[in-house]
């Protein structure tokens, strides 16, 4: 039965793969592996175990997975409808408006440092989100375009690795222990700038960020004002303080980043209940700026998604095998990563590989078996072990459009084919991801050790 259930998921993530050629969403098959998974286990009377890799019920076990996803999937329909909300009250054309280069590559640099340092304030899916929204203001080139997106995949990435809330790995790490937010930082900001501007670099080379930007004739300053709203400002400093609250929000009350989301959209919305967009500004026109319509415009089966995709690998996680190492039952996952390190016992290359294989498995439960095979008493706080996974998980998922949250974010809103990512990028985000490794080890002997361990 655990044969057929690796088979169902390998299927499924072809079918989501090749989701272009079969003209089949995405999601169809996440929601099939999903629900055929957990199928399976129950039909097949299989042993599962919970969050503390103990033996229990699939009702309860099904309930906790349930609600891990809910909390992500929470945090990003009020994150994307914070999003829809500034850009319907045109919030983003202010930002755009000080972005005056025509230039390709000088356009290219900017937008991916912006999206690396605002990765880390907010977290990379978020910054994704942000940052496509601006793009699509920029260039109306659909091919060129692409190219930004996924420049910002990889920028996004690269910036939520040094940042204990700028990616979903990172703050695993940090709550569980493993690594301090100075330790992240002050081991991690220089190879995170090197997995970016190796991208920069070469992709500089490329034709698309080549000569000027091809959109409707320049506007005037008039012109331009005129687009804007008079909310436009407002909202725009309301939403990006909403989306920087919520860590600061999570760190004061140690709740999950989901309540401080939900905090943020309640402020923003009733603020948008009580703005006024235009001098003459009616109760006709308020559905035109409402966060209903917001809501309208957000891509739901991108939540589908995420639904379907983190239930399956939350059933993979959850199957209980038998380790070939100590003979005690673990998860499946935890077992392939056991048997991964047993097979190569440099952990450089491991965590090597568990980046590489973070772009085509789900980076979450990857960490998540990383945090219970190694035993804090060799491998206290902000030991290399933890800042290296924190990283080489974090950026890993670049190498796949869907190998990442900010991925999959990209993927629904510019509906980039997954083919087309595997041929153009692949290999442009595969050397960052090398870069940064090589300049971690060697340097990392040189940094200060802030947790006392190596």
């Amino acid at each position: 039965m655990i044969t057929a259930i690796v088979i169902c998921f390998i299927i499924g993530y072809l079918m989501i793969a090749l989701e272009h050629p079969l003209k089949l969403d995405k999601s169809v098959p996440a929601l099939l592996i999903g629900a055929l998974i957990w199928a399976l286990i129950s039909t097949g009377h299989l042993t599962i175990l919970d969050h503390h890799h103990e033996p229990g019920s699939l009702e309860n076990i099904l309930l906790h997975h349930l609600g891990k996803t809910a909390e992500i999937l929470v945090f990003l329909l009020g994150a994307m409808t914070i999003v829809e909300l500034v850009d319907l009250h045109r919030g983003f054309a202010i930002i755009t408006d000080r972005i005056q280069t025509k230039n390709k590559l000088k356009l290219l640099w900017i937008i991916s440092i912006l999206a690396f340092f605002l990765s880390a304030v907010l977290d990379n899916l978020t910054t994704t989100i942000v940052m496509i929204s601006l793009v699509r203001k920029l260039i109306k080139d659909r091919e060129d375009r692409l190219y930004y997106a996924a420049m910002i995949v990889i920028a996004a990435n690269a910036g939520g690795a040094w940042s204990p809330i700028g990616d979903v790995t990172t703050t695993m790490l940090w709550i569980g222990k493993k690594v301090s937010t100075l330790g992240l930082m002050e081991h991690l900001i220089i190879p995170s700038l090197v997995c970016l501007i190796v991208p920069l670099l070469v992709s500089g080379l490329l034709p698309n960020f080549k000569g000027e930007i091809v959109n409707a004739p320049s506007e005037t300053e008039n012109e331009k004002k005129e687009k804007r709203l008079l909310s436009s400002k407002t909202m725009l400093i309301a939403g990006l303080s909403g989306l920087i609250f919520v860590p600061i929000f999570k760190s004061i009350t140690h709740l999950p980043p989901y309540m401080g989301m939900m905090l943020s959209l309640g402020v923003i919305w009733a603020i948008s209940e009580y703005i006024h967009p235009g001098e003459e500004f009616g109760e006709d026109d308020k559905h035109m700026f409402s966060v209903r319509r917001a809501m309208s415009r957000i891509e739901m089966s991108s939540i589908i998604f995420f639904l379907g995709i983190l239930i399956a690998v939350a059933g993979l996680e959850s199957i209980a095998v038998t380790s070939n190492l100590t003979g005690e039952k673990v998860g499946l996952l935890m077992n392939l990563a056991e048997n991964l390190g047993h097979a190569i016992p440099n952990l450089d290359i491991v965590i090597i590989l568990i980046g590489v294989l973070s772009a085509i498995i789900d980076n979450v439960p990857l960490v998540a078996a990383t945090m219970g095979m190694y035993p804090m008493d060799q491998f206290p706080i902000d030991s290399k072990l933890w800042q290296f996974i924190a990283y080489s998980a974090g950026t890993g998922g670049s190498m796949l459009i869907i190998g990442s949250a900010a991925g999959v974010a990209a993927m629904g809103m510019e509906r980039i084919d997954f083919i087309w990512y595997l041929r153009k990028i692949t290999w442009i985000a595969f050397l960052g991801f090398i870069a940064w490794a090589i300049s971690f080890i060697v340097l990392y002997p040189y940094l200060p050790s802030v947790g006392g361990g190596h």
